[in-house]
């Protein structure tokens, strides 16, 4: 809906939605080089779940605003129940093998990016749905005080009721 709605409403703006690799560290050096030479304060990342953690970690390192959906933020401990061949969430047909190496990784990020957010909140949008049933609401409000913040009654981890939601997100990153 995002990727729909700047092509539509904002051709001029760059959207660039990566497939990102299993390992936690390869899919960071792939979005940090793909955006090498983006103006960091014209840019903003969007992310959900694993990718607002990573979003979260791009934030981090460049001081770029960030729009996160339901946020994981201890995905090292959430993701090492899941060791093994894992299928594609989008892609039934793709398979993947998720190792300890690849918790060790995110084990890192979330030590560098912990505090990440504290220092600019106000670069921050979380929206959050307390009726997620993979993650704990009150554990992704906790990882962004200050930020702005739509906590939603209800909904679920795809947020399906997004389209409801978009608006602001679409204002948050100044595309409304």
């Amino acid at each position: 809906m995002v990727a729909a709605q700047v092509a539509q409403q904002h051709p001029a703006v760059r959207w660039w939605c990566p497939q990102l690799p299993p390992s936690p560290a390869q899919a960071m050096a792939l979005v940090m080089q793909g955006i090498a030479n983006w103006p960091r304060a014209q840019m903003a990342v969007v992310g959900s779940s694993l990718g607002g953690f990573y979003a979260t970690c791009v934030a981090a390192r460049t001081g770029c605003r960030a729009a996160l959906l339901n946020p994981a933020v201890h995905p090292s401990r959430d993701l090492a129940r899941h060791l093994g061949v894992q299928t594609g969430w989008h892609d039934a047909q793709q398979r993947f093998e998720f190792t300890a190496a690849h918790v060790q990784e995110l084990q890192q990020l979330e030590a560098e990016s912990a505090q990440a957010l504290r220092a600019q909140p106000e670069h921050c949008f979380a929206l959050i749905a307390q009726g997620d049933e993979l993650l704990d609401w009150r554990e992704m409000t906790g990882r962004y005080p200050g930020c702005t913040l739509r906590l939603l009654e209800g909904s679920d981890h795809a947020i399906s009721d997004f389209a409801e939601h978009i608006g602001a997100l679409m204002a948050f990153l100044r595309l409304a």
